[in-house]
Protein backbone atom coordinates (compact mmCIF):
# COMPACT_ATOMS: atom_id res chain seq x y z
CA UNK A 1 0.00 0.00 0.00
CA UNK A 2 3.00 2.41 0.79
CA UNK A 3 5.00 1.28 -2.18
CA UNK A 4 1.56 2.08 -4.93
CA UNK A 5 1.17 6.07 -2.76
CA UNK A 6 5.30 6.60 -3.27
CA UNK A 7 4.88 5.44 -6.90
CA UNK A 8 1.70 7.74 -7.34
CA UNK A 9 3.42 10.70 -5.71
CA UNK A 10 6.57 10.39 -7.86
CA UNK A 11 4.53 10.43 -11.24
CA UNK A 12 2.41 13.28 -9.82
CA UNK A 13 5.95 15.20 -9.20
CA UNK A 14 7.20 14.31 -12.83
CA UNK A 15 4.01 15.47 -13.98
CA UNK A 16 4.37 19.01 -11.96
CA UNK A 17 8.30 19.45 -13.11
CA UNK A 18 7.46 19.04 -16.86
CA UNK A 19 4.61 21.56 -16.78
CA UNK A 20 6.89 23.77 -14.71
CA UNK A 21 9.68 23.09 -17.41
CA UNK A 22 7.62 23.85 -20.08
CA UNK A 23 6.28 27.32 -18.64
CA UNK A 24 4.09 26.82 -16.11
CA UNK A 25 0.86 26.52 -17.93
CA UNK A 26 -0.80 23.73 -19.47
CA UNK A 27 -1.53 26.30 -22.48
CA UNK A 28 1.75 27.38 -22.50
CA UNK A 29 2.64 23.90 -23.00
CA UNK A 30 0.37 22.83 -25.40
CA UNK A 31 1.99 26.04 -27.56
CA UNK A 32 5.26 24.83 -27.01
CA UNK A 33 5.12 21.33 -27.82
CA UNK A 34 2.78 22.23 -31.24
CA UNK A 35 5.56 22.98 -33.93
CA UNK A 36 4.30 26.21 -35.27
CA UNK A 37 4.56 26.24 -38.74
CA UNK A 38 6.50 29.11 -40.45
CA UNK A 39 5.09 32.14 -41.68
CA UNK A 40 5.05 32.31 -45.19
CA UNK A 41 7.27 34.97 -47.00
CA UNK A 42 5.09 37.52 -48.22
CA UNK A 43 5.01 37.66 -52.01
CA UNK A 44 6.01 41.05 -53.49
CA UNK A 45 3.11 42.63 -54.72
CA UNK A 46 3.41 44.08 -58.04
CA UNK A 47 3.06 47.62 -58.26
CA UNK A 48 0.17 48.25 -60.57
CA UNK A 49 2.06 50.31 -63.31
CA UNK A 50 0.27 53.99 -63.68
CA UNK A 51 -1.26 54.80 -66.84
CA UNK A 52 0.52 56.40 -69.29
CA UNK A 53 0.20 60.07 -69.62
CA UNK A 54 -3.28 60.42 -71.45
CA UNK A 55 -3.09 62.15 -74.21
CA UNK A 56 -5.44 64.95 -75.14
CA UNK A 57 -8.53 64.32 -76.96
CA UNK A 58 -8.29 65.79 -80.00
CA UNK A 59 -10.92 68.72 -80.34
CA UNK A 60 -13.40 68.09 -83.13
CA UNK A 61 -12.89 69.61 -86.40
CA UNK A 62 -14.98 72.38 -87.27
CA UNK A 63 -17.79 71.48 -89.32
CA UNK A 64 -17.49 72.31 -92.68
CA UNK A 65 -20.53 74.45 -93.77
CA UNK A 66 -22.88 72.14 -96.39
CA UNK A 67 -21.59 73.38 -99.72
CA UNK A 68 -24.74 74.83 -101.56
CA UNK A 69 -26.75 73.03 -104.10
CA UNK A 70 -24.64 73.43 -107.96
CA UNK A 71 -26.16 76.10 -109.63
CA UNK A 72 -26.99 75.48 -113.35
CA UNK A 73 -25.97 77.35 -115.57
CA UNK A 74 -28.19 80.35 -115.86
CA UNK A 75 -29.85 80.43 -119.53
CA UNK A 76 -29.72 84.12 -120.69
CA UNK A 77 -32.54 85.76 -120.22
CA UNK A 78 -35.20 86.62 -123.54
CA UNK A 79 -36.36 89.95 -124.53
CA UNK A 80 -40.37 90.60 -123.65
CA UNK A 81 -42.56 93.24 -124.43
CA UNK A 82 -41.92 96.61 -123.26
CA UNK A 83 -38.34 95.65 -122.41
CA UNK A 84 -36.40 98.46 -123.04
CA UNK A 85 -32.90 97.77 -124.90
CA UNK A 86 -29.85 99.67 -125.60
CA UNK A 87 -28.02 98.83 -128.79
CA UNK A 88 -24.71 100.48 -129.87
CA UNK A 89 -22.83 99.99 -133.37
CA UNK A 90 -19.01 100.28 -132.91
CA UNK A 91 -18.52 103.81 -135.11
CA UNK A 92 -21.89 104.25 -136.13
CA UNK A 93 -22.97 107.22 -133.75
CA UNK A 94 -26.81 107.10 -135.57
CA UNK A 95 -27.62 103.60 -134.95
CA UNK A 96 -26.58 104.06 -131.19
CA UNK A 97 -30.03 104.26 -129.39
CA UNK A 98 -32.16 102.85 -126.68
CA UNK A 99 -35.41 101.46 -128.01
CA UNK A 100 -38.13 100.23 -125.93
CA UNK A 101 -40.22 96.87 -127.22
CA UNK A 102 -43.71 96.94 -128.36
CA UNK A 103 -46.60 94.47 -127.72
CA UNK A 104 -45.78 92.50 -131.12
CA UNK A 105 -42.16 92.33 -129.91
CA UNK A 106 -40.75 94.29 -132.30
CA UNK A 107 -38.29 97.38 -132.10
CA UNK A 108 -37.68 100.17 -135.24
CA UNK A 109 -34.29 101.06 -135.70
CA UNK A 110 -33.38 103.91 -138.32
CA UNK A 111 -32.02 102.05 -142.02
CA UNK A 112 -33.12 98.89 -140.82
CA UNK A 113 -36.93 99.65 -139.81
CA UNK A 114 -38.86 97.30 -137.93
CA UNK A 115 -37.00 94.37 -136.28
CA UNK A 116 -38.12 91.43 -134.44
CA UNK A 117 -36.49 91.05 -130.64
CA UNK A 118 -39.33 89.73 -128.65
CA UNK A 119 -38.27 86.33 -127.51
CA UNK A 120 -34.63 86.51 -128.68
CA UNK A 121 -31.61 86.72 -126.08
CA UNK A 122 -29.77 89.62 -126.30
CA UNK A 123 -26.26 87.54 -127.80
CA UNK A 124 -29.26 86.42 -130.57
CA UNK A 125 -30.05 90.25 -131.65
CA UNK A 126 -27.09 91.00 -131.57
CA UNK A 127 -26.46 88.58 -134.37
CA UNK A 128 -29.53 89.65 -135.84
CA UNK A 129 -28.67 92.82 -136.21
CA UNK A 130 -25.18 92.84 -137.92
CA UNK A 131 -26.28 90.49 -140.58
CA UNK A 132 -28.91 92.97 -141.59
CA UNK A 133 -26.45 95.68 -141.34
CA UNK A 134 -23.68 93.57 -143.52
CA UNK A 135 -26.27 92.88 -146.43
CA UNK A 136 -26.12 96.34 -147.79
CA UNK A 137 -24.88 98.93 -145.35
CA UNK A 138 -21.48 98.07 -143.37
CA UNK A 139 -18.85 95.72 -143.32
CA UNK A 140 -18.20 93.24 -140.25
CA UNK A 141 -20.54 95.22 -138.29
CA UNK A 142 -19.58 95.33 -134.66
CA UNK A 143 -23.08 95.13 -132.72
CA UNK A 144 -23.91 95.57 -128.94
CA UNK A 145 -26.96 95.13 -126.86
CA UNK A 146 -27.78 95.64 -123.26
CA UNK A 147 -31.36 94.98 -121.66
CA UNK A 148 -31.50 97.88 -119.51
CA UNK A 149 -35.22 97.19 -117.90
CA UNK A 150 -36.81 93.04 -117.93
CA UNK A 151 -40.11 95.30 -117.79
CA UNK A 152 -41.84 92.52 -119.19
CA UNK A 153 -40.51 90.09 -116.70
CA UNK A 154 -42.07 89.35 -113.13
CA UNK A 155 -41.33 87.21 -109.81
CA UNK A 156 -43.19 85.82 -107.38
CA UNK A 157 -42.70 85.66 -103.77
CA UNK A 158 -44.26 83.46 -101.24
CA UNK A 159 -43.86 81.92 -98.16
CA UNK A 160 -41.92 83.61 -95.02
CA UNK A 161 -41.84 86.90 -96.33
CA UNK A 162 -43.59 90.14 -95.49
CA UNK A 163 -45.44 90.95 -98.56
CA UNK A 164 -46.17 87.95 -100.21
CA UNK A 165 -46.82 89.24 -104.10
CA UNK A 166 -45.32 89.50 -108.00
CA UNK A 167 -42.78 91.85 -108.72
CA UNK A 168 -41.42 93.01 -112.08
CA UNK A 169 -37.54 93.07 -112.89
CA UNK A 170 -36.42 95.94 -113.88
CA UNK A 171 -33.09 94.96 -114.91
CA UNK A 172 -30.64 92.54 -113.73
CA UNK A 173 -32.71 91.63 -110.36
CA UNK A 174 -30.73 89.09 -107.34
CA UNK A 175 -31.79 86.91 -105.23
CA UNK A 176 -31.44 89.43 -102.00
CA UNK A 177 -32.60 92.20 -103.98
CA UNK A 178 -35.76 89.98 -104.55
CA UNK A 179 -36.35 89.28 -100.90
CA UNK A 180 -35.52 93.05 -100.29
CA UNK A 181 -38.61 93.86 -102.70
CA UNK A 182 -40.84 91.61 -101.10
CA UNK A 183 -40.14 93.45 -97.61
CA UNK A 184 -37.39 91.09 -96.34
CA UNK A 185 -38.13 87.74 -94.03
CA UNK A 186 -40.97 87.76 -91.61
CA UNK A 187 -40.10 86.81 -87.77
CA UNK A 188 -40.33 83.13 -88.71
CA UNK A 189 -38.47 82.61 -91.82
CA UNK A 190 -35.17 80.68 -92.10
CA UNK A 191 -33.04 82.36 -94.54
CA UNK A 192 -30.99 79.23 -94.66
CA UNK A 193 -33.64 77.37 -97.23
CA UNK A 194 -34.94 79.23 -99.70
CA UNK A 195 -35.79 78.00 -103.03
CA UNK A 196 -35.91 79.05 -106.25
CA UNK A 197 -38.25 77.41 -108.75
CA UNK A 198 -37.88 77.78 -112.40
CA UNK A 199 -39.72 76.62 -115.61
CA UNK A 200 -37.40 74.95 -118.39
CA UNK A 201 -38.42 75.35 -121.56
CA UNK A 202 -39.21 71.50 -121.74
CA UNK A 203 -42.16 72.09 -118.56
CA UNK A 204 -39.97 70.54 -116.00
CA UNK A 205 -39.27 72.16 -113.36
CA UNK A 206 -35.65 72.96 -111.03
CA UNK A 207 -35.58 74.10 -107.70
CA UNK A 208 -32.59 75.94 -106.54
CA UNK A 209 -31.96 75.98 -102.58
CA UNK A 210 -29.55 78.80 -101.46
CA UNK A 211 -28.69 80.13 -98.07
CA UNK A 212 -29.54 84.01 -97.55
CA UNK A 213 -27.03 84.56 -94.65
CA UNK A 214 -23.77 82.45 -96.82
CA UNK A 215 -25.15 84.93 -99.63
CA UNK A 216 -24.81 87.91 -97.33
CA UNK A 217 -21.88 87.17 -96.21
CA UNK A 218 -20.29 86.51 -99.18
CA UNK A 219 -19.50 82.53 -98.71
CA UNK A 220 -21.83 81.88 -102.52
CA UNK A 221 -22.52 83.89 -105.17
CA UNK A 222 -26.07 85.87 -105.01
CA UNK A 223 -27.77 84.24 -107.98
CA UNK A 224 -29.92 86.37 -110.60
CA UNK A 225 -33.16 85.62 -111.03
CA UNK A 226 -34.98 85.49 -113.96
CA UNK A 227 -38.92 86.15 -115.23
CA UNK A 228 -41.27 83.89 -114.14
CA UNK A 229 -39.49 82.61 -111.38
CA UNK A 230 -41.14 81.63 -107.66
CA UNK A 231 -39.10 82.45 -104.70
CA UNK A 232 -40.33 80.73 -101.73
CA UNK A 233 -38.72 80.85 -98.04
CA UNK A 234 -39.39 77.98 -95.73
CA UNK A 235 -40.64 78.63 -92.33
CA UNK A 236 -38.10 77.60 -89.38
CA UNK A 237 -39.88 74.74 -87.13
CA UNK A 238 -38.22 75.96 -84.03
CA UNK A 239 -39.23 79.75 -84.27
CA UNK A 240 -42.59 78.15 -85.06
CA UNK A 241 -42.75 76.14 -82.06
CA UNK A 242 -40.96 78.77 -80.10
CA UNK A 243 -43.19 81.56 -80.88
CA UNK A 244 -46.52 79.03 -80.26
CA UNK A 245 -45.25 78.20 -76.72
CA UNK A 246 -44.74 82.19 -75.90
CA UNK A 247 -47.90 83.08 -77.21
CA UNK A 248 -49.67 80.51 -75.19
CA UNK A 249 -47.67 81.32 -72.12
CA UNK A 250 -49.08 84.99 -72.62
CA UNK A 251 -52.42 83.37 -72.89
CA UNK A 252 -51.93 81.79 -69.78
CA UNK A 253 -50.74 85.11 -67.93
CA UNK A 254 -53.39 87.10 -69.13
CA UNK A 255 -56.41 84.70 -68.20
CA UNK A 256 -54.72 84.62 -64.58
CA UNK A 257 -54.55 87.95 -64.53
CA UNK A 258 -58.09 88.54 -65.28
CA UNK A 259 -59.31 86.03 -62.92
CA UNK A 260 -57.40 87.34 -60.07
CA UNK A 261 -59.11 91.18 -61.40
CA UNK A 262 -62.61 89.61 -60.81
Amino acid sequence: MRHALLKDLKAWVAVVGLVAFAGGSPLYAQQAVLPVAPLAAPSTVEQKSMPSTVEPKSMPSTVAPKSMPSTAELDEYRIGAQDLIEISVFQVQELTRSVRVNAQGMITLPLLGQVRAGGLTANELETVLATKLSENLLQDPQVSVFIKEFVSQRVVVDGSVMKIGAYPLTGKTTLLQVVAMAGGLDPLADPSTVHILRDKPSGEREIFTYNLLAIRDGEVADPLIKGNDTVTVEKSAARAFFKGATDTLRGFISFGQYTIGQ
